[in-house]
């Protein structure tokens, strides 16, 4: 009886270290001088940005969905803006976790990141687009190899357009985000498409319907928009 008391607690003990050792969803910074590197991790999503806000300059960016095991964490790749050749392949990303600072090694860099504050928000979630209102009538977009999809999670939030099927990638942008009392609002700290737009503050109408986000507004270029957001938890 007391040996399978014993073997009880050394498993509960190494559960809970290994649960420890993951890397939380979350929202992970390393700065050097200007340059900073943030990695989102939301519903076994992860995306690795690089970006200059100060200078508005947006770098590179790449991700996809995850396994965790122990401290290596296994992504498949489905976009990745400075070598195409890597998508669909996996990746692994290593990291030590000490108090607050978490040493990681991706594929191409090993930097400190520091776990920023935990913002839980109604809207944190990973997102994939899937209505948008044209000429007053709303069009269902479906499931299809092309994609947008939004990671929101602690106070960031990145758009990704890709195809990962042809290895296609159309744009991204993200920064800062606010949503309360029905409103929805972003701080632009990186946007592949135009870097002018960083700094811009955008607000929207936002409104949560079970598993369903309908988002409306003004764009970043000044058109009116009203999609349909879904929950989607990735494979």
């Amino acid at each position: 009886m007391r040996n399978c008391i014993l073997l009880l607690c050394l498993s509960l003990v190494a559960v809970h270290f290994q649960a420890k050792a993951q890397l939380a969803d979350g929202a992970y910074i390393s700065t050097a001088g200007t340059n900073k590197n943030l990695i989102l991790i939301k519903d076994h999503y992860l995306s690795f940005i690089d970006y200059d806000d100060s200078k508005k300059q947006f770098g590179y960016t790449w991700g996809g969905p995850i396994q965790q095991q122990g401290n290596n964490t296994s992504i498949t790749i489905e976009y990745d803006t400075k070598d195409s050749t890597h998508i669909g392949k996996k990746a692994n990303l290593y990291f030590k976790i000490q108090n607050d600072v978490i040493q990681i090694k991706t594929p191409d860099s090993e930097r400190i990141f520091k776990r920023q504050k935990a913002i839980a928000q109604d809207l944190d979630a990973l997102w994939r687009i899937t209505g948008r209102q044209q000429e007053a009538k709303m069009h269902e977009i479906p499931k299809a190899d092309r994609k947008t999809i939004k990671i929101l999670v602690d106070g960031y939030f990145q758009w990704i357009a890709i195809n990962p099927a042809q290895k296609g990638f159309y744009g991204t942008g993200g920064g800062h985000y606010v949503y309360k009392n029905n409103r929805y609002t972003e701080k632009i700290l990186f946007f592949s498409r135009d870097n002018n737009k960083v700094g811009q503050e955008l607000n929207f109408n936002g409104k949560l319907e079970g598993n369903k986000w309908h988002h409306s507004g003004k764009s970043s270029k000044g058109d009116d928009i009203y999609e349909i957001w879904s929950k989607e938890l990735a494979n």
